[in-house]
C-alpha cells in the first residue's frame, strides 16, 4: 500500500475538521453564563442631582457603578484610583456605561482637586460626580440594599451595580466552590468595596461584564430569564 497516496488527504481532512471541532468546543462556553442578581428594585432616580455643570444626572438606561466619597473626597483618593484604574478602564468604551460619585454639595472644592488627580491622564468622560444636599446624598444611600452605613463624613469605600431599569444588581450566593462543597452558610454580594483591589479586579469586573453579557443577549433573543450568576465568563464585546 502506498501510504504518501493517504498522506495528503488524511491530513486535508485534519485541517478542515480542527477549526471546526474548535468551534464546538467553544460554543457551550459562550453561553455558559448565568445573570446577575437582582437585589432591589425599582431605586429611584437621581432627580434631586446635578453635575458640575448644573445637568441632570440619570440610571435609567444606564449601566452605573455608583459611589458616595462624602465631603472630603480628596482624602480617600485612593478609592477613586483604584476604582478607575480596576473598572473604568476596562468598560469605559462600553455603551450606557456610567460611574457616578455622590457627595454633599459642600465637596465641590474637593471634587475639583479630585478630578485633577484623575483626569492626569485622559478626560474621564464616564465619570461624574453628582451634588445634592446631605439629605439626598442620604436618602440616596439609604435607597440601596446596604450592609454598612455611611460615616459622618457621608462616605463608604463601597460601590454598588445598578442595571438600566434602576435595578441593584449583585449576589444573592457568594460562596465559593468549597464553602458550598463544605454546605456554609449562605451569604451574598450587594456591593464592592475599593479598598479590595482583588473585589475590584475580580468580582465586580465578572459582574460587571457579566451584565452587559445579559443585555447583549437580550438584544439578540437569547436570554434566559431563569439562569442565574455565571461559573465561567470570558471576555465579552461591547455593549
Amino acid at each position: 500500500m502506498n501510504i504518501t497516496k493517504f498522506k495528503k488527504p488524511f491530513v486535508l481532512t485534519v485541517l478542515f475538521f480542527l477549526p471546526v471541532l474548535f468551534l464546538l468546543f467553544l460554543y457551550p462556553s459562550k453561553h455558559n453564563y448565568k445573570t446577575l442578581d437582582i437585589l432591589k428594585k425599582d431605586l429611584p432616580e437621581l432627580t434631586n442631582f446635578v453635575d458640575k455643570n448644573g445637568d441632570d444626572l440619570s440610571l435609567e438606561n444606564h449601566l452605573t457603578v455608583l459611589g458616595f466619597l462624602g465631603e472630603t473626597p480628596m482624602d480617600d483618593a485612593i478609592l477613586a484610583l483604584n476604582l478607575k484604574e480596576l473598572v473604568y478602564d476596562k468598560f469605559r468604551g462600553f455603551k450606557r456605561f456610567q460611574i457616578v460619585i455622590l457627595v454633599p454639595e459642600s465637596a465641590k472644592d474637593q471634587v475639583m482637586l479630585l478630578e485633577k488627580e484623575l483626569n492626569q491622564y485622559e478626560f474621564l468622560e464616564y465619570w461624574k460626580f453628582g451634588f445634592g444636599t446631605k439629605e439626598d446624598v442620604l436618602a440616596a444611600y439609604q435607597a440601596l440594599k446596604i450592609s454598612t452605613v455611611l460615616d459622618a463624613n457621608l462616605k463608604t469605600s463601597d460601590v454598588f451595580i445598578i442595571d438600566k431599569e434602576r435595578n441593584q444588581r449583585g449576589r444573592l450566593d457568594d460562596r465559593d466552590k468549597n464553602e458550598i462543597k463544605r454546605n456554609s452558610p449562605i451569604f451574598g454580594l450587594s456591593s464592592y468595596d475599593c479598598l479590595e483591589v482583588s473585589v475590584l479586579k475580580n468580582k465586580m469586573s465578572e459582574d460587571v461584564r457579566i451584565l452587559f453579557t445579559e443585555y447583549r443577549q437580550k438584544r439578540k433573543g437569547n436570554f434566559n430569564s431563569t439562569s442565574r450568576r455565571a461559573d465561567d465568563l470570558k471576555g465579552n464585546e461591547k455593549n
